[in-house]
């Protein structure tokens, strides 16, 4: 396989990876937004689809832009990371201005919002090891 091969292959795993991920955490937010609009808490329905929308948009830019940092210099590389970390940080920060600027949006349910995807991934990863553990123990 030539590198250029390799590479088209991680990144359709890398999508894949983000379309589960971004699904998930998008359909409990809408989920949850739907809830707290039918319980007269619209502010903290829509602060939560705000972060959520951003915290999709980070992770999905995040492994758009990791070919961007392979195959240079060391330097280059870092120099690259560091601004890509930059862009990233400031995409971020404009939901909680917007949640603090706007009283549309609850600032804590925007942060919960921000970690969403993360909270997906950790919550995935901690049922496949219960779950790992509870058929060990059925196996003895």
């Amino acid at each position: 396989m030539t590198p250029i091969a390799i590479m088209k292959k991680k990144m359709e795993t890398i999508r894949e990876t983000e379309k589960i991920y971004c699904s998930i955490a998008l359909a409990f937010a809408v989920i949850a937004g739907i809830l707290c609009f039918i319980l007269a808490l619209e502010p903290i329905g829509k602060g939560l689809i705000l972060g959520t929308l951003f915290s999709i948009i980070n992770f999905v830019l995040m492994g758009e832009t990791l070919p961007m940092r392979i195959g240079h210099s060391r330097k280059k590389s870092a120099g690259i990371s560091f601004l890509l970390i930059f862009l990233r940080y400031g995409l971020l920060a404009i939901p909680l201005a917007l949640s603090i600027k706007l009283n549309r949006f609850n600032m804590a349910a925007t942060v919960v919002g921000l970690f969403s995807v993360q909270l997906v991934i950790m919550t995935e990863h901690i049922s496949r090891h219960i779950k790992m553990r509870t058929q060990k123990k059925q196996l003895f």
